[in-house]
């Protein structure tokens, strides 16, 4: 199938699919702070490295991960229950849209674009937000339980696209972390890099490996 036109505003894609961290949302310091008390807490000093490999991976893998990188004599499902607990109470109350975020997506929704949630978070923290409006902005969401995948692989974003019936190329992914990216470019997907402005970002090789790269979502022309 031939891959539509670049743009993304008129949209040229007949399915818009945005991650949530980072991208629509400034959650970073959320994590970090969750971060730095888990890890504080067994003695372990927090890095950007760590926060980059644990923003693919979702609660049940992150928890694996940390367990064998730090040889942790701990279960992955109380390392998830502690997540949860810690990042519950300032997602709940908190996070909020980026700038931007959610005149683009109504304007997308309007000129006839369905659009989908694909996050690694739990269903239970995205759901717990008070201050979005999840059901006006997506047609679907999509969770990393729900694939059972890391975003290393393009599981996500193919679940996203099945549940809205097209294909990859007439699909649009907006992400800020590599893996993401270049797992929903080699599946045939659109990419939109997205700028984050937090430390632990590769802006530099997002911008690189995207097909399409925005500052931030108030430069989007509506």
């Amino acid at each position: 199938m031939n891959r539509a036109p670049l743009q993304l505003w008129p949209p040229a894609f007949d399915v818009a699919i945005f991650d949530f961290d980072g991208t629509i949302a400034a959650t970073g310091w959320i994590w970090e702070e969750v971060d730095r008390i888990f890890l504080g807490a067994r003695g372990i000093p927090y890095t950007e490295e760590y926060a980059r490999v644990l923003s693919t991976l979702g609660f049940a893998g992150g928890a694996e991960y940390t367990i064998e990188t730090y040889g942790l004599h701990e279960k992955p499902e109380d390392i998830c229950a502690e997540w949860t607990r810690l990042s519950h109470a300032l997602y709940c109350t908190r996070v909020v849209l980026r700038e931007g975020v959610e005149e683009y997506i109504k304007a997308l929704r309007a000129s006839g674009v369905r659009t989908a949630l694909a996050t690694a978070n739990e269903p239970e923290l995205i759901s717990s937000i008070r201050k979005i409006d999840m059901d006006s902005l997506f047609d679907t969401l999509v969770h990393g339980r729900d694939v059972n995948a890391t975003k290393e692989q393009p599981d996500i974003y193919l679940e996203a696209a099945r549940r809205l019936g097209a294909e990859p190329a007439r699909c649009m992914v907006f992400e800020d972390i590599v893996p993401g990216i270049c797992a929903a470019r080699d599946a045939g997907f659109m990419t939109c890099g997205v700028a984050s402005g937090e430390p632990a970002q590769l802006e530099d090789v997002v911008r690189q490996e995207a097909d399409i790269f925005i500052e931030d979502w108030t430069c989007i022309p509506l």
